[in-house]
């Protein structure tokens, strides 16, 4: 079967379908990052930011270094965030939307 762009793209927005990604992603917009800083930051266990981050580096979005015991984390792809702020473009357009039709009922 041959490589298909529709293919490709429907799975990595599978991949962003997750909110725990999207936050990680944009964890790391700001640079390289351990995973228990990750976890910190975002509140949650380290655990499941290493399972979310393994999904993330299998589809070569995110790359790992080890450094002694701890592994740190950045981003592969940096294209990703023209993804992630068009979706907030879309979200923003949409709450706009939204604003405007409540104003009408005031």
């Amino acid at each position: 079967m041959p490589f298909k762009p529709s293919y490709f793209k429907a799975d990595l927005f599978k991949i962003l379908s997750n909110p725990v990604r999207i936050q990680i992603l944009d964890t790391l917009r700001q640079g390289e990052n351990s995973v228990n800083d990750i976890a910190q930051w975002l509140e949650i266990e380290s655990s499941s930011v290493s399972q979310q981050l393994a999904i993330l580096r299998r589809y070569h979005l995110v790359k790992s270094r080890r450094q002694g015991n701890y592994i740190f984390y950045s981003i592969n792809e940096p294209a990703i965030f023209k993804v992630l702020d068009s979706a907030k473009e879309v979200f923003n357009n949409h709450l706009v939307e939204i604003k405007d039709a409540l104003e009408k009922f005031d």
